[in-house]
């Protein structure tokens, strides 16, 4: 690319000379040819080696031969050189003007071929050539959408609906589930079970208990389920905790079980971020005196997660906003509020945190 650009850079700056040259008389032009040819005439007594050219050079050199008869002028090459300069640049212009194979579509469309390839994983070349004609009149062959698709890495997985698909598209009918560990000032480890549901970032249950046992669990998610048609699928990890025949009184509720891969929490990426909510913006700054001071806490902190803390997954949005009695009229501008309106603030757990609202202003 600097190669390029560096006899772009000459071959311009020699046709300004030559433009420049046109407006000198032809007298001073013979002078100046026979200035120069006597100075190189010194140097070829002394046997001065000139140095090796450069690309730039002998383009600029092959381009200038064409405009006189250079034989009896050229001096630092012999003529056969000069003459394969000649063929190399002819072969080099053929070579670009004769490129086998078809013309490359346009831009958009290629960059349309692989946007396509994207967001349809299990499209094939022949699809994607079938979408292009029959809704958007684009006529292209299957081989050269082929040719254009990405291509995918060694070691990739094959091109078919990946976990993160599977959990968008069946984000409102999956419920996860997970417990996590909280301490009490008495140095007494308490176990904290969590249902989450997806597609809404609701927190649908949370509960404490000093002995998580084989009863507690599927209890704590029947009265999750209950009678709800919604929900299809439940997924948890492979902790022990979760036994076999939990799995098995939760699929006798109509609700196929799915466990995550070992050593892989990213596959429950969503009740795993929830629980580091839960510490960051709560456990981290209380600390609970017992199973039913925790209890307390998270009764309060789940109606606040629910209904009054914005959710960036949901646009941003709340799980189950709160229903208001009237409607705030809001200013035109972005930065004011309405006339006549106040902004109220909400304490949650103690001043932690702040529910903000728009009201009317009393009148006076």
């Amino acid at each position: 690319m600097v190669a390029l650009f560096k006899l772009a850079v000459y071959v311009l700056v020699d046709a300004f000379r030559f433009v420049a040259l046109l407006f000198r008389s032809t007298k001073s032009l013979r002078a100046e040819n026979l200035f120069l040819r006597r100075q190189l005439a010194l140097f070829m007594e002394r046997g001065v080696r000139p140095r090796r050219l450069d690309g730039t050079s002998r383009v600029s050199l092959a381009i200038l031969g064409r405009m006189f008869d250079w034989r009896q002028a050229l001096v630092v090459v012999q003529p056969p050189t000069m003459i394969g300069w000649h063929r190399a640049g002819w072969r080099l212009v053929w070579r670009l003007k004769s490129r086998p194979g078809r013309p490359r579509i346009p831009f958009e469309l290629r960059a349309l071929i692989r946007r396509m390839a994207v967001e349809n994983v299990s499209w094939g070349e022949e699809r994607i050539a079938d979408e292009l004609w029959l809704k958007l009149g684009i006529r292209v062959s299957p081989r050269t959408v082929r040719k254009y698709m990405p291509k995918r890495a060694p070691g990739q997985p094959r091109g078919d609906q990946r976990w993160a698909t599977f959990l968008k598209n069946h984000a409102r009918a999956i419920l996860a589930c997970d417990f996590f560990v909280a301490v009490t000032a008495t140095i007494r480890m308490l176990y904290v079970f969590v249902v989450i549901e997806h597609g809404t970032r609701r927190l649908k249950h949370v509960n404490v208990t000093a002995n998580p046992t084989a009863d507690w669990t599927p209890q704590q998610l029947r009265e999750v389920m209950g009678d709800s048609v919604t929900h299809k699928y439940l997924l948890h990890d492979r902790d022990a905790i979760f036994a076999k025949h939990l799995d098995n009184s939760i699929k006798a509720l109509g609700i196929e079980v799915i466990r995550s891969p070992i050593a892989s929490p990213k596959a429950n990426a969503i009740c795993e971020r929830v629980i580091g909510t839960i510490r960051r913006e709560c456990l981290d700054w209380l600390i609970p005196i017992s199973a039913v001071h925790l209890r307390a806490i998270f009764l309060e902190w789940v109606k606040h997660y629910n209904e009054g803390r914005p959710h960036k997954s949901l646009g941003p949005g709340v799980p189950d906003p709160p229903h208001r009695a009237m409607t705030i009229m809001k200013s035109g501008s972005r930065h004011r509020l309405g006339d006549g309106v106040v902004v109220l603030a909400n304490s949650v757990l103690g001043g932690l945190h702040h529910e903000y609202s728009l009201a009317l202003a009393a009148p006076e």
